[in-house]
């Protein structure tokens, strides 16, 4: 006899932003589900969000409460929430308080009380807010466990999709119940140095695959929203990138030659200088261009204005302004405190996708550094969000800067970027005959010939412009920055010789 393979149970979305695509579609349809985490940690409104939108789509829910906050002070609290409505309460939505029952009749009394609700109500979805009451009032271990049993078997044969939101004294706490219950999500907020960051772990799952680890949410007027790991939400990128087929002219004319012609199509560009090199005014340069050839183009940058931006655009000849009127260019303004790394992503890689963005400057990588939580995941970060957007098909440059204004040692804010890009541009400003100057250098074009040449860099209020060759027999970008009669002066004078006779 053939068997049959069972039918694929139907996927519950939550309604929480993110939550879904960290579930890999949602909770399965007659599953039990535990939310853990410490008081404070945001178990109540989840398991609110995700009942306000399952009665939103035609769902019934019971959320039964056990030594809670009464439920006018819950609804109270909720009311500033946007994904809360009165229409279904009392109608679709049913807040049920069963402490007494549970003191009175113990965990049967409970069990059956919950059995009633589901099948008065027509219930599709129960949440049991207290879980902690509940095993604090089983005479045993064992009663708890056969009352958790009995519960899986009821809503499983109904079909009704179950939550049970519980206190965890330590995120370490592991008890009998979490091996019973098809799935278990863990809710934390922990202090890291003076920031406090909420952080949901999945740690079990039955029946799908999940996004495994930690991953950031926040809780605001929208209610809760998760931020994925990027590095595992986009593990594996929506295309496998092709081969550089064509250039793309940053609007330099000497550097598009210095280039061969651009930078390569979707490729990662690194241009890196102290402050004051003309990073972000190089560029606004290539969007600027990109917006000339009609392609959709996208600022995202951390510290200045778009207003300010503008206005240094302008100072050099470039129309930001009718770029942006005419919706060939966005610019996006992000002040850079207290935010979420994963966030970023979301925001940027959907202004992408929005317009059909082509070209991307990204200005100012320390402020993905400072919104890393676990600084160990930034090089794992960059690496999936650049595949991301070569996947895209989006030509990006990202602006970083060094810290050291003048000599011999360069460092980097995020260390190892250099490998994840394609193409390495470096700016500084050198001492030269009593001046200072700009300089740039091609550092690295992968799968490409570049000029190697040192050229000076200059900017005025008619644009960008290079020059030649730097007329420098010294290591420019090497060196302290001392111009030539300097460096003369420091380098070391012959012993003068000893006078005849002298003793030894």
């Amino acid at each position: 006899m053939t068997a049959v393979a069972p039918p694929l149970l139907q996927r519950i979305p939550s309604g929480v932003l993110g939550l879904d695509a960290v579930l890999d579609g949602g909770f399965l349809q007659g599953g039990t589900y535990i939310v853990a985490g410490m008081p404070g940690t945001g178990k109540t409104i989840l398991g609110n969000q995700i009942c306000f939108h399952h009665v939103a789509h035609g769902g019934r829910v019971v959320y039964v409460t056990l030594l809670a906050e009464t439920h006018g002070r819950m609804l109270a609290h909720l009311r500033g929430m946007a994904f809360f409505t009165e229409e279904p309460l009392a109608s679709a939505l049913h807040y049920v308080s069963a402490y007494r029952v549970l003191t009175q009749e113990g965990l049967k009394g409970l069990l059956e009380l919950l059995r009633q609700l589901i099948r008065e109500h027509r219930a599709s979805m129960l949440v049991l807010d207290g879980l902690v009451s509940a095993s604090a009032s089983a005479p045993n271990e064992l009663a708890f466990k056969e009352f958790v049993h009995e519960l899986n078997t009821l809503v499983s044969v109904i079909g009704c999709t179950t939550f049970l939101l519980t206190n965890s004294h330590t995120p370490e706490d592991v008890h009998p119940e979490h091996t019973m219950v098809d799935g278990l999500i863990e809710l934390s907020d922990e202090l890291i140095g003076v920031r406090a960051v909420r952080e949901l772990i999945v740690r079990k799952f039955r029946g799908s695959a999940h996004l495994r680890g930690r991953h950031v949410f926040q809780i605001s007027q929208q209610g809760i929203t998760v931020y994925p790991r990027s590095e595992a939400m986009l593990a594996d990128p929506i295309a496998v990138p092709g081969e550089y087929t064509s250039r793309v002219p940053v609007g330099v004319p000497a550097l598009d030659e210095m280039l061969r012609g651009g930078l390569q199509r979707s490729s990662a560009t690194l241009l890196m200088g102290p402050s004051g090199s003309g990073k972000t005014l190089l560029g606004l340069q290539f969007l600027a261009q990109g917006a000339k050839l009609g392609e959709p183009c996208l600022y995202f940058g951390f510290y200045e204005s778009p207003p300010r931006l503008v206005g240094k655009g302008q100072a050099i000849g470039l129309d930001l302004l009718g770029a942006v009127r005419s919706g060939s260019l966005e610019m996006i303004w992000q002040p850079p405190v207290e935010l979420v790394l994963d966030a970023l992503a979301v925001k940027i890689l959907a202004a992408i996708k929005r317009r059909g963005v082509t070209r991307v400057l990204i200005d100012g990588l320390v402020g993905f550094k400072e919104s890393t939580v676990h600084t160990e995941r930034i090089n794992r970060f960059f690496a999936a969000f650049t595949n991301e957007l070569r996947a895209l098909d989006v030509t990006t440059v990202f602006t970083e800067e060094t810290r050291v204004l003048f000599g011999p040692e360069v460092e980097t804010p995020v260390k190892g970027l250099s490998a994840l890009v394609e193409n390495h541009i470096f700016l500084r400003q050198v001492e030269w005959r009593g001046e200072l100057r700009r300089v740039l250098a091609i550092l690295k074009t992968r799968e490409s010939g570049h000029d190697p040449s040192l050229r000076e860099f200059t900017i005025d209020d008619r644009g960008l412009h290079l020059g030649g060759r730097f007329d420098s027999t010294g290591a420019v970008l090497t060196d302290s920055g001392l111009s030539s009669s300097t460096r003369r002066s420091n380098t070391r004078r012959p012993t003068a010789r000893k006078k005849r006779g002298s003793r030894k």
